[in-house]
């Protein structure tokens, strides 16, 4: 059973696993520009404007994610990535359901959210979990496709 554990985004583990991410998303990237890394600032993801979740199992960590807030209400969902000894699991839609539990508690009536269309599972998950697809609601170089989800 995943177990989902606050650090903060400056945490070893966070680092490593962020740093795992920003590698995987650069050999993969489908553009000769290349993928722009930014690594969070631990500012972003303190509550309650944020949080940062490491998902660990039997004593391992297989993958991360975070909500940040943008404006009243809304928060954007940054960095989810599970590693590839943890997928096939269900480990992103839990990490996802987890993320979405903890904006509700700060009353968010939405999550947004960005990523690139060669990211397909990733895309699938989004939809399947109740995002839309919206117009652009920042310049991330790396996103072809932003996404919203309607809290009630």
């Amino acid at each position: 059973m995943p177990q989902f554990r606050p650090v903060p985004v400056t945490d070893a583990l966070a680092h490593e696993l962020l740093t795992e991410y920003f590698s995987y998303r650069a050999e993969t990237f489908p553009t000769p520009s290349g993928y722009v890394t930014t690594f969070p600032t631990a500012e972003q993801f303190e509550p309650p404007r944020g949080v940062f979740v490491l998902v660990e199992e039997s004593g391992s960590a297989l993958g991360c994610g975070g909500i940040r807030q943008r404006d009243a209400g809304q928060f954007e969902v940054k960095h989810l990535w599970v590693r590839p000894a943890g997928r096939g699991a269900g480990l992103g839609r839990q990490l996802l359901t987890e993320l979405e539990r903890r904006a509700r508690q700060w009353h968010a009536t939405e999550l947004v959210l960005d990523t690139n269309e060669s990211l397909a599972a990733a895309g699938g998950l989004y939809r399947s979990s109740g995002f839309e697809s919206v117009e652009p609601y920042n310049d991330n170089p790396n996103a072809t496709t932003w996404y919203r989800k309607e809290l009630r």
